[in-house]
């Protein structure tokens, strides 16, 4: 079965840039069709989809999130990455890595996700 497990500091100062990583293992992130994702909730709040890499290595991004947000792979390592700049206390939130099948099927497999704390 696929795997993936998020790794990344859990503590950003504002103004500075997030970046996580989701190592992926038992299924390769260039295996067609499948995308792959970063999902976050903030305390209180829903899930909020932030943007995907596909298996073919083309982005696509929320519309309020695309002027701050980068996904890119490593491929050698089965790894994609999430770059957030320009940081605030309001992008605090538990950020997940996930398969995404399509936008009408969803998702088949998550990370256990990981806490980021925007604070000075």
């Amino acid at each position: 079965q696929v795997q993936l497990q998020e790794s990344g500091p859990g503590l950003v100062k504002p103004s500075q840039t997030l970046s996580l990583t989701c190592t992926v293992s038992g299924g390769s992130i260039t295996t067609n069709y499948y995308y792959w994702s970063w999902i976050r909730q903030p305390p209180g709040k829903g899930l909020e989809w932030m943007g995907a890499i596909a298996y073919s290595g083309n982005t696509y991004y929320s519309p309020s999130l695309k002027s701050r947000t980068s996904i890119s792979r490593d491929t050698s390592k089965n790894q994609f990455t999430l770059q957030l700049s320009s940081v605030t206390p309001e992008d605090t939130a538990v950020y997940y890595c996930a398969r995404e099948i399509s936008v009408v099927a969803g998702f088949d497999y998550w990370g256990q996700g990981t806490q980021v704390t925007v604070s000075s």
